[in-house]
């Protein structure tokens, strides 16, 4: 059987989700196939979306008109926003979700898009004509022919999973089997391969837990959201438990490191740093007199936790061993083994900003086979792959979302110019330009670029028309009201703030510390506009904050003029001589598209820089002489 479409995706998790909604979305025939249509959108470790930066990717992904915020508020079941005691920058959305209900909510979203298909086989070839993909074929006999082909495998890659220091079980995931065909005939394409493991901790029963020696979590009073443009009911919230490991757990890991996968030598692979298994953190952190371990629920129809904190390749009765050693968990059932599993990734150091893959038209990777960890960076990732697949099918301008207008863009170029030597997480560290990136102003950042790719519904257009035209009417507001001080002095002084001795506009007043975006509102002379919570929320942090973002934008503006540079493909780096020699190397692996991306790559320093530019208009000077001769 042969099938045709225009953007074939090759995976159902979260990136294989995205991809082929935002395809369909912008009008390509799209086909996703996945080896377990009940399986699209499954959470293979936390059943949680967000958290610090992650959120931010989250509320971004839904901007574009994602799939994962409607459907992660759709299965919220407990929601909180991640560091409030901090500044703005670095708050972050995060919401544990049913996990039995989460792939369900991905599966009727994906069903409502008119050009997008789904089909249940495990693709084994990539068909190549010369230098471009044309299709692939299936365990199932049938060939699939697509204009371009986006590959999200995740762990599945020649997929080993590990408990003990036993030999690993080929497997993607927990029952379900590996994609080795696929993983071989990507390498013999002359792709870098390499490898990475990741893990997940026990599951436990809940009935067997004693909360008593535990402290209670609940979420916050009111239950937040990150899809601005999807308002899902929302379900019962339930608390999580937070509780620690002491002496007695580290002394049961340690006496059995060599019955660890990873420390009995079973697994090679480099694990991520930012996430280790419980024997990591003993082994590295031994001073450490104890580690938090929170018990997350997974559902409303079960009572099975998550046990974040512990993941581990150690072998079954070594895990109740410790599990029973934990406060709380004395009398502990386990109902899931935790375990390490180790898979291939294509360095992304081979991949344009588009996320297609350098030297082959029409292929693009996106998620962990990139060398990343995450749900919500692998959702980043398909959004991405997924639009630049469709405007190159339809022969558009590229997708390419840059580092001062997303985490998303953070996340790309990231990968793109550092590469990877551990599994990549984000963090809002990684993002020089943060303060203009917030949780609150997603929508207003990426909406209005999905809107004109056309990646937005009708509906979705009108929502965001009314959210900018609020914001705009807000900000006018606060701009041009006034404040006078017989009105404002009472209120002024009842937080702590110096009085006013003459009429201030409202956006000078707000700018003060002590002096909430409410207050402003009821000491103004002039009537407020209407607004939602959210909008002036959004507003209060840009007003003030506006020093340190308008500083913030300058230095993007620098950074975009430099990405104006444009390096091509075919530069002779190794003839660059005003180059230092590891820069020239680094240049060559890497393949920068502009200066900006040149200068983000560790080993290349400023003067190298200024010797690039040298260099290069030189080699375009020599070029242009050479075809003014030839003719």
């Amino acid at each position: 059987m042969i099938l045709r479409t225009e953007v074939l995706v090759i995976g159902g998790g979260h990136a294989g989700a995205e991809a082929a909604a935002a395809a369909a979305r912008l009008g390509c025939r799209a086909l996703l196939v996945t080896p377990d249509l009940d399986r699209i959108g499954q959470m293979s470790c936390n059943p949680a979306i967000g958290g610090v930066a992650k959120g931010v990717v989250a509320r971004e992904v839904d901007a574009l008109g994602g799939v994962m915020g409607e459907a992660a508020d759709a299965c919220s079941i407990h929601f909180r926003m991640l560091n409030r005691s901090k500044g703005p920058a670095v708050w972050g959305p995060r919401s544990q979700s049913d996990r039995s209900r989460y792939p369900r909510a991905v599966r009727e979203i994906l069903d409502r898009h008119e050009h997008l298909s789904l089909f249940q086989d495990l693709v084994t070839e990539v068909v190549f004509e010369g230098d471009r993909v044309v299709g692939v074929r299936t365990r199932g006999g049938v060939e699939v022919m697509a204009e371009a082909v986006v590959v999200t495998a995740g762990t599945f890659l020649r997929g080993r999973i590990h408990v003990g220091g036993r030999a690993g079980v080929g497997a993607g995931r927990a029952g379900e089997a590996p994609s080795i065909e696929l993983a071989q005939a990507l390498e013999r394409r002359g792709l870098e391969i390499g490898r990475f493991k990741t893990g997940t901790p026990p599951r436990i029963d809940g009935r067997t837990v004693d909360y008593s020696r535990c402290e209670r979590q609940d979420g916050d009073p009111e239950i937040g959201r990150f899809s601005f443009y999807a308002d899902r009911e929302r379900l019962p919230q339930l608390p999580c438990w937070i509780t620690w490991t002491g002496a007695e757990l580290a002394e049961i890991v340690r006496s059995n490191l060599e019955r660890s996968a990873l420390y009995g030598g079973e697994i090679a692979g480099q694990g991520p740093r930012y996430c280790p298994s419980i024997e990591d953190k003993v082994v590295r952190f031994p001073e450490a007199p104890r580690h938090q371990v929170f018990l997350e629920p997974e559902g409303l129809d079960t009572r099975e936790l998550y046990v974040n904190g512990l993941s581990t390749s150690l072998p079954p009765e070594v895990q109740l061993d410790f599990l029973r050693s934990v406060p709380g968990l004395e009398e502990a059932e386990m109902t899931k083994v935790g375990y390490a599993i180790e898979y291939d990734y294509f360095p992304p150091h081979q991949l344009r900003h588009t996320l297609a893959v350098r030297g082959v038209d029409g292929l693009y990777f996106a998620g962990q086979i990139n060398g990343t960890t995450g749900y919500e960076e692998a959702a980043g990732q398909g959004v991405v792959a997924g639009i630049n697949a469709a405007l190159a099918v339809q022969r558009r301008d590229p997708f390419v979302v840059e580092r001062d207008e997303g985490y998303i863009g953070v996340l790309v170029d990231d990968l793109v110019t550092r590469g990877v030597d551990e599994p990549y997480r984000l963090f809002t560290s990684r993002a020089e330009f943060r303060l203009l990136m917030r949780q609150d102003n997603a929508v207003s950042r990426l909406g209005p670029r999905a809107r004109d790719l056309g990646l937005l519904t009708g509906e979705q257009a009108s929502a965001l028309a009314a959210r900018l035209g609020e914001e705009a009417t807000v900000r006018q507001w606060f701009s041009h009201a006034r404040v006078e001080p017989a009105r404002a002095n009472p209120g002024l002084e009842d937080v702590g703030s110096a009085l006013l001795s003459e009429p201030v506009r409202a956006a000078e007043l707000l700018r003060r510390p002590e002096v909430r975006a409410a207050t402003v509102l009821d000491l103004a002379t002039d009537p407020a506009p209407p607004f939602t919570d959210e909008v002036l929320a959004a507003i209060e942090i840009e007003i003030k904050y506006d020093g340190y973002v308008a500083r913030e934008r300058r230095r993007a503006e620098t950074l975009r003029g430099q990405a104006e540079f444009r390096l091509d493909d075919d530069l002779p780096y190794a003839d660059f001589h005003a180059v230092s020699a590891e820069a020239r190397e680094k240049l060559l692996r890497i393949r920068p598209e502009s200066l900006a991306q040149a200068g983000r790559i560790p080993g290349v320093s400023p003067a190298d820089l200024q010797g690039l530019v040298l260099e290069v208009r030189r080699y375009r000077r020599e070029a242009s002489d050479r075809r003014s001769q030839a003719i």
